[in-house]
């Protein structure tokens, strides 16, 4: 009887031990190599439509390290990454913190909200929108999802904007940079280690991204441009940034509205869709399941 018990209890020990060991590598790989997210949303078809889940590829960037603790605090944490084995392309779909946690002319990290959008620029592009299609100063293929570009076009030409619930005002949202989603930039997405000229325009343009490095604050006074007390003349960036836009140009809130997505606030590249369900129904959709992205 007694050798029984000792039996059990130590083949208890083991699946004990074994589920552990399997916890911990499933925790380890959710950090560092992959993550799974539900779409909630339309903004991304005919790519993506709700109901869909996908992998996220962490390993394209490398994992990020940051004191998620703190981050869900609502603090200002350091961000930093493993190597990665790839980078990110024009026209790759990311997840990653919607970066405006509080306030709209405030950067953070925003913990509890993830969003997925396609890259449409990338750090030391030249972006602009000309009568709602995509452009990058140099780069002659095609930017995110055209079909919808031009069916924005024809709603626009047609005036029924409002008809659509479309608001037409664009980032940065300012009378002295009168950008719509229809006619936007040039727009010169920042690169580490690039600078700016100081000037009223670029103060506008990048207040949030500059304010956002160097955790001070950017103010004008007259011709005169102060970083808190110091006087500059230009900027150089710290970090890459990235512009990204929803597939259905119609009904997408993307860096068309809010502006640039810090490198650091991506999780990674969404690669698969590996399984989908009809949130009417609850039923699988198989014509879906292990579908790539693309």
């Amino acid at each position: 009887m007694k050798r029984c018990i000792g039996f059990l209890y130590n083949l208890l020990v083991c699946v004990a031990g074994g589920s552990l060991l399997m916890m911990i590598i499933w925790l380890l790989l959710q950090i560092f190599v992959f993550a799974s997210f539900a779409i909630p949303s339309d903004s991304m078809e005919p790519a993506l439509i709700a109901g869909d889940n996908i992998l996220v590829n962490k390993w394209v960037m490398g994992g990020r390290l940051f004191d998620i603790w703190e981050a869900a605090g609502g603090s200002q944490v350091d961000i930093s990454r493993l190597p990665g084995f790839g980078r990110i392309k024009r026209n790759d779909v990311l997840v990653f913190n919607f970066p405006y946690p509080a306030r709209w002319d405030s950067l953070g990290l925003n913990l509890k909200t993830y969003y997925v959008k396609r890259c449409v620029a990338v750090p030391g592009d030249t972006f602009e929108i000309r009568n709602a299609h995509y452009k990058v100063y140099g780069y002659k293929g095609t930017l995110g999802c055209v079909a919808s570009q031009d069916r924005l076009q024809q709603i626009l030409s047609a005036g029924e904007e409002r008809n659509w619930g479309i608001v037409m005002r664009a980032y940065p949202n300012d009378s002295l940079v009168n950008w719509t989603i229809k006619e936007f930039g040039p727009f010169y997405i920042p690169t580490k280690g690039k600078s700016v000229k100081m000037n009223t325009i670029n103060r506008i343009l990048y207040k949030n991204a500059i304010e956002w490095e160097q955790k001070k604050k950017l103010v004008q006074q007259g011709d005169v441009f102060l970083l808190n007390d110091s006087v500059i003349q230009e900027y150089q960036f710290k970090e890459d940034y990235y512009f990204v836009a929803g597939d259905k140009v119609m009904n997408s809130k993307d860096s068309r509205y809010w502006g640039l997505l810090p490198e650091k606030f991506i999780v990674g590249k969404a690669t698969l869709i590996w399984k989908s369900v009809d949130l009417n129904t609850d039923e699988i959709r198989w014509n879906r399941v292990f579908k790539r992205i693309e």
